[in-house]
């Protein structure tokens, strides 16, 4: 506590002196208000308080258009801290309004409200926003739809409709009990009771067939679907019953047009796909299944693709080509078709060369806790890394800490790679490598230098599992992915330096690797971590510190007038 009053003093007076030297000249904006609420909701037989945004879950949609700026005010009238992350947004220079809890800001508590100042640059498509503090983002997020610029339009005929599509999870439980108590317990958190599409189970599930989402069609349209996962613990397939995908967006970017019956889609990840209403005039399930975790619900969400002047009596098609939950070559043969647009309209620039290379490995381990009392692996506590360093979160955030140069809050020795090399993806581990440290570290990187991070999945606690990796501040090229060991002399040759999907979240394959890379152009400290939020509470997170710039318009600018106390 003593540590926190005298941090609080400090970080109180530094931004008094700085009141009034922040720039005058941004352009007014009218803030969106937003309100964060205990909002009663009804769903699998039984009722509960939700945290919502205005009373809503999923929340309101943003809309937008390509390069604007909004000044979102949030309220939070609810009973947790709370912070929220504006995902696949890069910030250019502004990581204040980023959002994670601990990393860019101090959260904001029951009773206090924070403004903030979403800086949209060159994304182009559908991204979203959620909370970012514990595990309050099941149902605090929402779509953010980015449209072309006036005067531009699309790079593929103009849609007659579309929908949002956002994926998510019910439990039955408070969220953010189930955290506290699995944390406390040292063991894994309790598996959702139910997916949903758009705030609805589905006709699968008890007491949820009268509110299951509809979407009314006509025939011969073609519709957008922007496809939001936002689940908390599961990788999910999604389909529409004989209906064919187009698949032209992700993580808000153009791609090559793919041809599909069906999408794998992380947490994090979002897609742009256009579907043609080519079928006879009747009712289809659209349906979300997860991908093999080892846990995971595996149950199947519905909603319902209707076509105007159908029987709305009858019972919908079944999606036959919705693959099965183990079907890894299903994932792997979609993901390996992903390739971005690349054309003279939307260029991309992939780092050719490498001034930083970073090799990490992503595992779940544990850490012995006293009398063997914890619920983990063999009386000890879960605990995941990267690099075998499981982050703990500071007292302040880091990027008040970095910009005002307060000492003792993190360091700035995150490791280039494991401190162990062995067989990485073996069914026996070595012991010593079961157990991580413990720190707060982050990986400083130089201005305008390009970065290669290759993420190496582990079979450690044989809890090898896909993961979604998510990096702030940034979209990124993938320029390779594999199952195994990743082989520094022959992988890299096949990479892929053409025309590589960007992207701000990327599947690391189960027992597999995936390479990235990008340009560390936008100053800031910027959060990675893995986006399967029981991974993350237990330390799978990191934070990069990129250096300014040698100008003010290359340096992070100054901070809001007011920031969050911690």
């Amino acid at each position: 506590m003593e540590l926190k009053k005298s941090l609080k003093l400090e970080l109180l007076g530094f931004f008094l002196l700085n009141v009034f030297v922040l720039s005058m000249a941004r352009t007014t904006v009218r803030p969106i208000n937003w309100v964060l609420n205990e909002t009663s909701y009804t769903r699998l037989c039984s009722s509960k308080n939700i945290l919502t945004v205005n009373g809503l879950f999923p929340g309101p949609t943003l809309y937008v258009r390509k390069g604007d700026r909004l000044a979102v005010n949030v309220q939070n009238q609810g009973t947790y801290n709370v912070t929220i992350h504006w995902h696949g947004v890069k910030q250019p220079r502004n990581p204040w309004s980023d959002g994670p809890n601990y990393i860019t800001q101090c959260p904001i508590k029951p009773g206090a409200n924070f403004t903030y100042e979403i800086l949209f640059s060159t994304e182009e498509g559908t991204l979203w926003w959620h909370a970012h503090s514990d595990w309050s983002r099941a149902t605090v997020h929402g779509p953010i739809v980015v449209y072309p610029e006036t005067g531009t339009t699309y790079p593929f005929p103009k849609p007659d409709a579309e929908f949002p599509i956002v994926l998510a999870s019910w439990f039955k439980g408070d969220v953010m009990e189930i955290i506290e108590s699995a944390l406390e317990s040292g063991g894994e958190t309790n598996k959702s009771d139910a997916l949903t599409i758009n705030g609805q189970p589905g006709d699968l599930y008890n007491c949820s067939q009268n509110g299951t989402f509809k979407i009314l069609v006509n025939s011969g349209k073609t519709y957008l679907l922007r496809v939001i996962n936002s689940i908390m613990n599961e990788e999910v397939f999604f389909a529409v019953a004989k209906h064919n995908f187009t698949v032209v967006g992700m993580d808000g970017a153009y791609i090559k047009p793919i041809e599909t019956d069906y999408i794998f889609i992380t947490p994090g990840q979002t897609m742009d796909i256009l579907m043609t209403t080519n079928n006879s005039q009747s009712r289809y399930y659209m349906a979300a299944r997860a991908y093999v975790a080892v846990v995971y619900d595996n149950t199947t969400t519905t909603a319902i693709v209707e076509y105007n002047g159908s029987d709305n009596t009858s019972t919908p098609a079944s999606p036959s080509n919705l693959p099965n939950y183990t079907d890894i070559d299903a994932v792997t043969n979609f993901t390996n078709r992903i390739k971005a647009l690349a054309n003279d309209d939307y260029p991309i620039n992939v780092p050719q060369t490498v001034n930083t290379s970073l090799f990490i490995t992503i595992s779940v381990g544990s850490i012995p806790c006293a009398n063997d009392s914890c619920d983990g692996p063999n009386g000890s506590r879960l605990a995941a890394s990267l690099n075998n360093v499981s982050f703990e979160e500071p007292a302040v955030d880091l990027l008040q800490a970095y910009y005002t140069q307060i000492g003792g809050i993190f360091t700035t020795d995150f490791p280039s790679v494991p401190p162990y090399f062995f067989n990485f993806t073996a069914d026996e581990m070595p012991d010593n490598v079961l157990i991580p440290s413990t720190g707060t570290k982050v990986k400083v990187l130089e201005f305008n230098s390009n970065v290669e991070i290759v993420f190496q999945g582990t079979n450690i606690l044989s809890a090898a599992e896909n993961h979604p990796m998510h990096l702030h501040g940034f979209s990124f090229y993938h320029v390779g992915s594999g199952f195994g060991n990743f082989n520094i002399s022959t992988d890299p040759i096949g990479y892929n330096l053409v025309d590589p999907p960007e992207i701000n979240t990327v599947g690391v394959p189960k027992n597999g690797w995936a390479a990235i890379r990008f340009k560390a152009d936008n100053p800031g400290v910027w959060f990675m971590h893995c986006h399967l939020e029981r991974h993350s509470s237990w330390g799978m997170d990191m934070a990069f510190i990129v250096k300014n710039g040698s100008t003010r318009s290359t340096s992070i600018r100054r901070p809001p007038r007011y920031l969050n106390p911690c």
